[in-house]
């Protein structure tokens, strides 16, 4: 029988920092929200492999494994992946970082480690094709492709302080019309921070996701919106320290949460494999690796009260919706330029894309998206767009410039994804969106902004997924 426990030791340090007992504190009443799925009882070789002893069989929700998404991704995905997101079409991400947090009431809280700057691109940085007003076709890139190149610097020191947790009936009012002009669609982000006037490009390769050193009430106020206020909850009766599954949320709701928990257990994997590691004398200098220490604090059943192989389940559930989402995407993708001006590596890029999209179409146990929102779902469906979109705008709220660059990028990617799935005239491991939904009743298009997202979110989980394994082997 599954249950539902309580996030009490999830910590986060680094990106979106969580002291111990604040967490404690803090997430206790989330508890509902938080669904855990069933683990069959594994006998573990030894403490330090405890992490990793119930990490297999088969994937809640989907018809796969852990052990083949693994040799799937890292044997086959990522070499080609880590490649394309080198290329200047990936790496150069344009948004604007600083729109203002919905809730913030007062500025008082800034992360003041050097670690949690990010760095603009300067005019000669970006490439030619993407600064100029240069399209193939008409519809070829958005607004964020033809508008302002942003501003001449950024502000170093943004202040994001406490967080007002009350939503005035004028805020939830404007979370729902965001995207009016948009409602055609299925956006699932609100996506005017890509397509601001005041967005500017950031290299994401130089400015890589990493251990930041961000903590305090901000981190704290930033995870307490989204799961206190925008995570779907069983109803009131059902709410317990143990939640059996079948009383808990139903498959939609479950999605929901098991998508940003695998995001957030992302954040974690790669903040714990990409650590300061202090120097041990003074003749050396401080270095970049994993910690095996701090990773296991954060995933350990018996560190985590058993929830830890279920959040990093989470993240292999939220690697194959993903997966999904580009294997249908794929007739769409396969007719984009790519363009950046560099001719040669245009081409390279282009081939390269088919390559990867021929190997993920290969995969043969795809997530099933047809499975969700089926009969009268309309209400629920909308909720679900609602709450991603405010997940969206919470990502503004972020008091670590670094850790909110990603931010964006993650929860962008994973909106697009989700857009992706419920798109073209029909759902499931066959159905596909091409360019000629652009002429359907309900258009769909992407913009370049939700490609290079797209692909660098699903980069972020199969990085994780590859750096889990390196955890595994240190662990022996």
């Amino acid at each position: 029988m599954g249950v539902c426990r309580s996030l009490k030791s999830f910590f986060f340090v680094g990106r979106f920092s969580l002291s111990p007992v604040v967490t404690q504190l803090s997430l206790l009443m989330s508890l509902s929200c938080l669904i855990c799925l069933h683990v069959p009882t594994v006998s573990c070789v030894s403490n330090a492999d405890s992490c990793f002893c119930k990490l297999q069989g088969e994937i809640d929700d989907c018809s796969c494994e852990i052990e083949s998404v693994d040799s799937f991704n890292n044997i086959k995905v990522i070499p080609l992946l880590d490649d394309l997101l080198q290329r200047d079409y990936f790496r150069y991400y344009k948004v604007n970082m600083f729109l203002p947090c919905p809730f913030a009431q007062a500025s008082t809280g800034q992360c003041g480690s050097r670690s949690c700057a990010v760095d603009e691109c300067k005019e000669d940085q970006i490439p030619a094709g993407l600064k100029k007003n240069h399209s193939h076709e008409k519809d070829k890139y958005s607004k964020e492709e033809n508008g302002k190149e942003g501003s001449d610097s950024c502000e170093e020191h943004r202040k994001l302080g406490q967080l007002d947790f009350t939503i005035s009936d004028e805020s939830r009012e404007a979370f729902e019309n965001w995207t009016e002009h948009d409602d055609r669609q299925d956006n699932f982000c609100e996506l005017s921070d890509i397509e601001s006037p005041d967005a500017v490009y950031y290299d994401l390769v130089l400015n890589p996701e990493r251990f930041t050193g961000y903590t305090g009430p901000s981190a704290v106020n930033v995870w307490k919106l989204i799961y206190d206020q925008n995570c779907f909850k069983p109803d009131q009766k059902d709410f317990g320290k143990y939640l059996p599954l079948e009383q808990g949320l139903c498959l939609e709701k479950r999605t929901f949460f098991r998508l940003i928990s695998g995001f957030h257990t992302s954040i974690n994997v790669d903040v714990t494999a990409n650590w300061l590691i202090p120097a041990k004398s003074a003749f050396e200098l401080p270095k970049w690796g994993p910690n095996l220490e701090e990773f296991q604090r954060r995933f350990d059943p018996e560190l985590t009260y058993g929830e830890g192989p279920n959040r990093l389940k989470n993240l292999y559930f939220a690697y194959l919706v993903e997966m999904r989402a580009l294997a249908k995407v794929a007739p769409y993708l396969e007719e984009e330029l790519f363009y950046t001006g560099n001719e040669k590596e245009d081409t390279e890029v282009k081939t390269r894309v088919k390559d990867l999209l021929d190997i993920i179409r290969s995969f043969p146990n795809h997530f099933d998206e047809s499975k969700l929102f089926q009969g009268d779902s309309v209400k629920l469906k909308e909720d679900f767009k609602i709450l991603f979109r405010n997940i969206s705008r919470i990502m503004d709220c972020v008091g670590c410039d670094k850790c909110r660059l990603w931010g964006k990028v993650q929860i962008t990617g994973m909106g697009t994804a989700l857009k992706i799935l419920f798109s073209g005239d029909s759902m499931g491991p066959l159905s596909t969106v091409t360019r000629e939904h652009r002429k359907s009743k309900v258009p769909f298009q992407l913009t370049r902004g939700e490609i290079v997202s797209l692909f660098n979110a699903f980069g972020r989980l199969s990085k994780s997924i590859h750096e889990i394994e390196a955890f595994r082997d240190m662990a022996r």
